[in-house]
Parts: C-alpha cells; structure tokens; sequence
C-alpha cells in the first residue's frame, strides 16, 4: 500500500505559531534523520487525522512531497488533543 502527502515548510515556530495553524485546519510536522537538517512543515489536519485511523499507516513507507521534493519517510510519533478529535504535532524520520 502506498502513501503519499503533500507538504509544505513553515517558516514560523513557537507556541503561537503552531495555535494559529492548528486553528487554520493544519498541522505542524517535523522531518528529521539521514545525516539532514530537520525541516519544519505543515500538512492539512484532515487528511492527517484520517490516515492516522488507518493501522497500515503507522508501519508503512510514506511518501512525503514538500515543496516539490519527494522524501521517504515513517511517522517516528504523533501527538493527540487530550480530549478533541485533532492532530496536534506529527515527527517523522527519513528513511
């Protein structure tokens, strides 16, 4: 089964940052691993927060296109809203 998200990256970082996003229907996300600089992205909640449902996700090889630039990647942790239905931070590692 194959995955692929289209992402793009977020120039601002911080607490307000990330709120306004969230509060825009997106979700703040960081790519990291390979010997490469982290890279801080976002990706729209819905799309996340449906493939998150699904168990193949978690184990799978992602395809994550940012700004153009296909990577390969794995959800290394995700994190929830204690008690709403909303993604609030994903990491992912390269392959």
């Amino acid at each position: 089964m194959s995955f692929e998200y289209t992402a793009s990256k977020r120039e601002e970082s911080g607490t307000s940052a990330s709120r306004r996003l969230r509060h825009a229907g997106q979700v703040p996300a960081v790519v990291y691993g390979a010997s490469k600089e982290a890279v801080s992205i976002v990706l729209d909640h819905n799309t996340m927060y449906y493939a998150l449902k699904n168990e193949a996700f978690h184990t799978s090889v992602l395809d994550l296109v940012i700004d153009g630039q296909k990577e390969q990647v794995k959800v290394a942790t995700f994190q929830m809203h204690p008690y709403k239905q909303q993604v609030m931070h994903i990491d992912f590692a390269r392959v």
